[in-house]
């Protein structure tokens, strides 16, 4: 019999449109399973699919009146959640469904998942990737909901509270680090560990002749205490190499970075450019010599299991990975089990690293990572598919 999935998830937003879901969707239909995923209307989706894809608008002029009238009002009353739920348990009259699948970063859609499993009695599993709690006053989302930000510890809490009745009703959780299934158990008992990944059908390792030394960082930079780059800065000020480090971000992160390294004195080693297509990015990988992740200390930044998916992607092309700072955890712990690089807690760290791949690539041109291989594999997302499917089947059967 072939098992009917009902998908709810978060809407697909660039630059990556949520490759989590998107890799599990094409493993899923590629075995078979039927799906119908439902999402608020976004951007364009630029990337083909084999499943059907139904798209709400809940915001419909895209005036900053509406999205504020909008806004205030999910906050008081949840609007967007039950506007969707409206929607969707509309859209799916007649259909019939074995599970419901929840994937999301924030609290929508739990509500819709929630009324439309219990409606139909059908399990329900919530895939978490990131929580409020993981980072103090969500600095990883500061770009988000700009106006309040003063009230910003009241708006975690109402969402917070929304969250957490779905997760403590939901047949079995999700999440992606050791942290946040220890913090997720006091809310339910099966939550299941299944980390973020890499494609391995778009990254994966090349060996790439390169005519300079080049640190390269892909991504967004945030502010400390969320990141700290210092002790990168402070090594590349006392070593002595004809290199240079590539920022791939936006314009906050360049001016982020562009102060500090006028700081410590090395803007010349500098070489800022934009976001570049999701496309590109695995060539941008495999062309560097240095991947960087920046971090911090978990005591410092308060900020707990964040696996960002540039690490994996590094994974992913076997390039060496220079973290700064280790989280001296979750990430820290990844890094060394896959053998990927150094998460590093002194200067000398990173210069004695910096040093050694340089010579590797004076030698043979290019520098290769000497990863896990074993280890490796289970960061795939193909293979995290496969946990997934596991799981649901397993509450089909139940």
């Amino acid at each position: 019999m072939t098992p009917r999935l009902l998908i709810l998830c978060d809407p697909f937003t660039s630059p990556a449109y949520t490759p989590r879901v998107r890799c599990l969707c094409d493993y899923l239909s590629e075995q078979g399973w039927h799906i119908d995923l439902y999402t608020e209307r976004g951007e364009p989706l630029p990337f083909e699919h084999n499943y059907p894809i139904h798209e709400i608008t809940v915001y419909r002029t895209r005036s900053f009146a509406e999205w504020a009238v909008k806004s205030i009002a999910s906050l008081l009353t949840d609007w967007r959640n039950r506007y969707f739920s409206r929607q969707v348990r509309r859209a799916i009259r007649g259909q019939q469904y074995d599970l419901v699948l929840c994937c999301t970063f924030s609290t929508f859609p739990l509500r819709a998942a929630l009324d439309i499993a219990r409606e139909r009695r059908l399990p329900l599993h919530v895939d978490l990737r990131d929580i409020d709690e993981q980072a103090p006053n969500a600095q990883y989302q500061s770009h988000r909901q700009w106006w309040l930000r003063p009230l910003r510890r009241w708006y975690s809490n109402v969402n917070i509270r929304r969250r957490n009745k779905v997760l403590r009703q939901a047949d079995s959780l999700s999440c992606v680090s050791p942290w946040h299934q220890t913090f997720l158990q006091q809310l339910n008992n099966h939550v299941s560990l299944i980390y973020n990944g890499f494609d391995e059908q778009s990254y994966y390792p090349q060996n790439r002749p390169a005519k300079q030394f080049t640190l390269t960082y892909v991504g967004r930079v945030y502010e400390q205490p969320m990141q700290d780059p210092t002790l990168l800065l402070e090594a590349l000020r006392e070593i002595n190499l004809p290199l240079r480090v590539v920022w791939y971000t936006n314009d906050i992160g360049r001016q982020r970075i562009q102060q500090l390294a006028q700081q410590y004195g090395v803007e010349q080693l500098m070489d800022y450019r934009g976001y570049v297509p999701t496309q590109d990015v695995p060539n941008i990988l495999r062309s560097a010599s240095v991947l960087l992740v920046l971090s911090n200390t978990a005591a410092t930044s308060g900020a707990h299991g964040i696996m960002t998916t540039k690490f994996f992607e590094a994974l992913g092309v076997e390039k060496p990975v220079l973290c700064v700072r280790s989280d001296e955890e979750c990430l820290a712990a990844v890094i060394r089990d896959t053998n990927a690089g150094v998460a590093a807690t002194t200067a000398e760290q990173v210069k004695t690293f910096i040093t050694d791949k340089y010579r590797e690539w004076q030698q043979n041109g290019y520098t290769r990572q000497a990863v896990n291989e074993q280890q490796r594999q289970l960061f795939t997302r193909q293979y995290q598919a496969a946990q997934f499917e596991l799981i649901l089947m397993s509450l089909i059967h139940d």
